[in-house]
């Protein structure tokens, strides 16, 4: 856990908004190895038990609605959650992936062998590089705090899951902890892992970052690429 906020006994009335980030299961390009961005990939075997796992640890729990990022591996992931908790399902394509353009589908060391620039670009972690046809960390960051933000003060009280990406889930992170966009990553984006945040007078709070307790009868969840 990191960065317990605790609130009162009855606070939950008071606009407190707990959200739930999930990122989805296991893909198939996720286990290659492959960039994905806003290109989509099936949930593997190992996925899709993982979305199951997610589901059953949250039937415990009264859900409001599940969001999800309008692409197949997060669309399938909230059905899953969705059956076991009863909660339907709206889909957002605002909460996709940053879209990395005709780098997606590469594995990193082919996107520096046929992409050298790009690849020294990313590796500096220019927050305002913008691979062909993609997006810039920036650009992400912005429409990732705009939409999280939006969505939370529309269910304002009301616990809220939301599936989506591990670009997603750590642009929230990078804005709750104040780690800079050029600032290298060293914290986990584990598949079908759960991150509690709140969101309470206009401002983040994160409560449990990188769950995955749920799925410890699975092989170990994938990390982000």
């Amino acid at each position: 856990m990191v960065g317990r906020w605790r609130v009162t006994q009855g606070a939950l009335a008071g606009g407190i908004t707990p959200v739930i980030l999930i990122r989805h299961g296991e893909t198939t390009w996720n286990r290659a190895g492959r960039l994905q961005g806003q290109t989509d990939s099936p949930l593997s075997d190992l996925g899709r038990a993982q979305a199951e796992a997610t589901g059953k640890l949250l039937s415990a729990e009264s859900i409001d609605t599940i969001l999800s990022s309008d692409l197949g591996r997060t669309r399938d992931t909230a059905t899953a959650i969705a059956k076991a908790t009863g909660a339907t399902v709206r889909l957002d394509a605002r909460l996709r992936e940053r879209s990395y353009g005709e780098l997606e589908g590469h594995t990193w060391t082919e996107v520096e062998q046929k992409f050298p620039e790009a690849w020294r670009r990313m590796n500096a972690r220019e927050p305002d590089f913008v691979p062909s046809q993609g997006e810039s960390p920036r650009a992400f960051f912005d429409r990732v705090v705009s939409v999280l933000t939006e969505l939370a003060r529309a269910h304002e009280g009301r616990r809220i899951v939301i599936v989506t990406h591990g670009g997603v889930v750590g642009m929230l992170y990078r804005h709750v902890m104040h780690i800079a966009l050029d600032e290298r990553r060293d914290y986990s984006l584990f598949n079908a892992s759960i991150n509690r945040f709140r969101y309470v007078e206009l401002r983040w709070f994160l409560d449990v970052w990188g769950d995955v307790s749920h799925l410890e009868e699975l092989r170990p969840p994938t990390g982000e690429t």
